[in-house]
């Protein structure tokens, strides 16, 4: 069976007998994953001393331009979410959490990269933009969230409240 075929909108159909129940805890585990993001604060301070470690060194990163990496990402999470938000509904949940979680993991593996080589421009391109995109596009609010809704059209408040406390429970 092909990657496509597996991330396929077909596969996401129930079988007779599946239990509802079990797509909201799943959708709960995504959101503790990506709501990391509101904990980014906890790298502030040890990222403004990479150089002079104990404490900062004119050449460490300031904490202002730091703040930068939090507010991208967030910008990102809502554009992702608003502008190509419908792919989510054309290509089916599995294939855009699949692609945001390439973007999601891509984004933190280029700021490692752009920690390593001390260049916060990385950073912002690698966790700001890249891994933004991940959160909103679909690992984030949109694929979670919109699969609940169809999943529990008589319930839609509990189910997608479980995701998004997620969200912010996180950090």
């Amino acid at each position: 069976m092909a990657l496509g075929s597996i991330l396929d909108r077909s596969h996401t159909i129930a079988k007779p007998g599946f239990n509802r129940w079990t797509v909201p805890p799943a959708a709960l585990c995504i959101h503790l994953c990506i709501g990391q993001a509101y904990a980014f604060s906890v790298f502030n301070l040890p990222m403004s001393k990479l150089i002079g470690i104990a404490k900062s060194a004119p050449d460490d990163w300031k904490l202002t331009d730091l703040g930068w990496i939090f507010s991208i990402a967030i910008f990102v999470l809502g554009f992702s979410a608003a502008v190509p938000g419908r792919w989510v509904e054309e290509g089916g949940p599995r294939r855009t959490m699949f692609t945001a979680a390439l973007c999601f993991g891509g984004g933190f593996l280029i700021s490692a990269f752009g920690v390593s080589v001390h260049n916060l421009w990385i950073v912002y391109l690698g966790y700001g933009l890249l891994g933004g995109i991940g959160l909103g596009l679909g690992l984030g609010y949109i694929s979670p969230v919109s699969t609940l809704i169809k999943w529990f059209p008589d319930r839609p408040g509990i189910s997608t409240g479980m995701a998004i406390m997620g969200f912010g429970g996180a950090p």
